[in-house]
């Protein structure tokens, strides 16, 4: 490893201990209560003001409310969406708009990007003023998990102007080994991993899921969940096509999805495929995701491509089995009471499924059975 990449470690290790008093800009793209990078964003927002720093997080867009203590600048972008990905790719090209981002944080300590293309205006700062820059990397979507032709495209260009930024911070955090590998290899970066954990103060086992099934219908039925967005990559179709053959073996199984949707398009191919069994649950705020995961018998996604995949996380701290891909990071994160199935096989993701709702389904039968032959007073 050169001397080079020593010092960003060396850099960094002191910065764990270090923050008290400085002035930090955390970039990330859009701000939104929908977009986990935003939401790890602002986490560390709270992190880094309640350890004494002046915090600032700039965003292009905003919906989400600013934590205590923390300014929210909005940058500003088209409102179209179509345009809204262009400018996202091509932000260099807007100068002026880069030289006065820049100019605003010259004094800053530290810039934090956690996406392209928030690094343009963390390394244009540390290259006009010379403050430091930390990138936060939740990894980069392979263009191969998109199913169109325009979008592989469009993700080759991002991938490839995201590493060249990167490649230029000070140094790095990574959210898991797999995205620490996937940085080292596109930029020879060395970065420390720091793994985004479930908040056990909010998730954890006895959180009362009654309220849920009774909001949704669901009675005593087996109940799959599934939490995140509603996009092609997440392989939400790959679920609902599994969850068919779910219902071969157990007619009675109920899926809940909770997530917004993202494509319209997409969003219709689901409707097509789904019946009465299929609850769209929508956008959920936060502080009902623990009823969510307390809900349900088994936590399931199909997702082709993760960073790390906190909901994963979550549902294991509130109790529950996982069935996952074996892809990305998901070694790391499934724990021993879950299962992995080959990236791709629908079947084998149905039967794996299958027996941990039968597993879950004799417990509560067995347990339910032991308390009523328990004797009074006991």
């Amino acid at each position: 490893m050169s001397s080079g990449k020593a010092w960003r470690n060396e850099w960094f290790a002191s910065l764990a201990f270090d923050i008290f008093g400085m002035r930090v800009a955390i970039l990330t793209p859009t701000f939104s209560r929908f977009s986990g990078i935003d939401i790890a964003a602002r986490d560390q927002a709270v992190e880094l003001s309640e350890r004494g720093a002046d915090v600032t997080l700039v965003a292009l867009a905003a919906d989400m409310e600013p934590p205590a203590n923390v300014n929210v600048e909005v940058v500003g972008m088209p409102g179209h969406l179509l345009w809204q990905r262009m400018y996202r790719l091509l932000i260099f090209l807007d100068i002026i708009k880069m030289l006065n981002c820049t100019r605003r944080l010259k004094d800053c300590d530290l810039v934090v990007s956690h996406q392209y293309p928030m690094n343009w205006l963390a390394y244009l700062t540390k290259r006009r003023y010379g403050v430091r820059y930390l990138y936060y990397n939740h990894g980069i979507t392979p263009p191969s998990v998109f199913p169109s032709l325009w979008q592989r495209c469009y993700m080759r260009v991002f991938n490839a102007l995201s590493n060249w930024t990167s490649g230029r911070a000070d140094a790095a955090i990574s959210i898991s080994e797999y995205a620490r590998q996937q940085l080292r290899e596109a930029t020879g970066i060395e970065s420390e991993l720091r793994y985004r954990t479930a908040d056990e103060a909010k998730f954890h086992k006895g959180v009362e899921g009654r309220q849920i099934r009774v909001e949704h219908g669901l009675g005593d039925a087996p109940v799959i969940l599934y939490v995140g967005r509603l996009s092609p990559h997440k392989g939400v179709h790959l679920l609902l096509q599994a969850f068919q053959l779910v219902r071969d073996r157990m007619p009675s199984a109920r899926l809940v999805i909770v997530g917004k949707r993202t494509f319209s398009k997409y969003a219709k191919q689901l409707d097509r495929m789904s019946d009465s069994a299929v609850v769209f649950a929508g956008y959920v705020p936060d502080e009902a995701l623990p009823s969510y995961y307390a809900a349900c018998d088994v936590y399931a996604t199909a997702t082709l491509w993760e960073g790390f995949d906190l909901p994963v996380a979550e549902a294991q701290a509130c109790g529950k089995p996982v069935v996952a891909f074996d892809i990305g990071p998901h070694r790391e994160v499934v724990d021993e009471r879950g299962i992995l199935v080959r990236n791709g096989d629908v079947p084998a993701f149905a039967v794996a499924i299958s027996g941990l709702l039968r597993r879950s389904r004799s417990n509560e039968i067995g347990l339910a059975t032991r308390i009523a032959d328990l004797p009074e007073g006991n």
